[in-house]
């Protein structure tokens, strides 16, 4: 296990996963301060839903295998709809989001980790429950990113200019470069930009707080989707915030269990009927059926045509 980030330590991975067990213990016979039940659940679910994310970074941080992060992702996005199903109890608002992406960068920020995370394991399961809970509460159709990120895995997205927070501005830029150097170099000042962004953020410089803090990891993983989903040259880029191997895992990607679908390259035959996507070329989502050759596109500027599947 080698750990991703220069301020983790095995000590504080160790702490963290104690003090993780812990709060389970802890809370599952007590109850949170609240003036009314439904309170109390919605409280309960913000912290669980917390400490799965925090879970899930943490692991990725300390330098687990990526394999590892899959069951995590899992129980995060059960946590998410856990959330969302007791806050509306609560607020009586039956389809309110568990984020407020318009109103919080930081929230903005937990939203598309989460999708970068679907997205680079190849989950686009747990893509779909977890979008619906952003989309059923009117947040469809209004921010680039959130769309970009999710139009090459699933039908029916929005083409729209705009987005909420000027801190994504490069890595929109990224996406609609016309060059290749330039989108790296668009994906290179995003990664630059972002920690510095998140001053307002509640784990902002939570790194000073020692082994015993609630440092878990600093990651743009949304910039790794990006790089992935879009076929940008991300060789040249070593920020500490830039999830490389966990992108170099998406591109790479072969199941074992015969239960998903591997990459095909341009050239090979389909292996199963459905939707597919290549990063070599833009809006490049369309159906195969078992058999079909898979076509390359020699005038791209992005590399060699890789198709990976976008879903029945």
């Amino acid at each position: 296990m080698i750990k991703r980030q220069k301020f983790y330590s095995e000590n504080h991975y160790n702490t963290f996963l104690r003090e993780y067990d812990e709060s389970i213990d802890f809370y599952r016979t007590r109850k949170f301060k609240s003036d009314s039940d439904e309170e109390e659940a919605t409280l309960r679910s913000r912290f669980f839903q917390r400490l799965a994310l925090n879970k899930l970074l943490a692991t990725y941080t300390a330098g687990e295998e990526i394999t590892a992060l899959i069951p995590l992702l899992e129980d995060l996005i059960t946590k998410y709809e856990i959330r969302q199903e007791k806050l509306s109890e609560s607020e009586q608002t039956p389809d309110i989001s568990p984020l407020a992406i318009s109103d919080y960068p930081y929230q903005y920020e937990e939203c598309v980790q989460v999708i970068g995370f679907c997205v680079l394991l190849h989950r686009t399961d747990l893509l779909k429950r977890f979008v619906k809970l952003i989309d059923d509460a009117g947040y469809e159709g209004h921010d680039t990113l959130y769309e970009d990120l999710l139009c090459k895995l699933l039908p029916g997205r929005h083409d729209i200019d705009q987005w909420y927070h000027d801190v994504y501005s490069p890595l929109v830029q990224a996406i609609y470069a016309k060059t290749k150097e330039e989108a790296a170099n668009f994906l290179k000042k995003y990664c630059t930009q972002w920690y510095p962004a998140f001053k307002q953020a509640p784990w902002h410089d939570t790194h000073h707080q020692g082994e015993g803090g609630n440092y878990v990891g600093y990651w743009a993983i949304e910039a790794g989707a990006i790089a992935f989903l879009y076929g940008i040259d991300d060789s040249k880029i070593d920020h500490m915030v830039y999830p490389k191997d966990l992108v170099e895992y998406a591109r790479n990607y072969q199941p074992t269990d015969g239960s998903r679908v591997a990459r095909i390259d341009a050239g090979q035959s389909c292996s199963k009927t459905g939707y597919w996507f290549t990063p070599a070329k833009a809006e490049s989502r369309r159906h195969f059926n078992q058999g079909d050759i898979m076509p390359g596109f020699s005038d791209s500027h992005w590399g060699d045509t890789i198709w990976y599947w976008s879903g029945e």
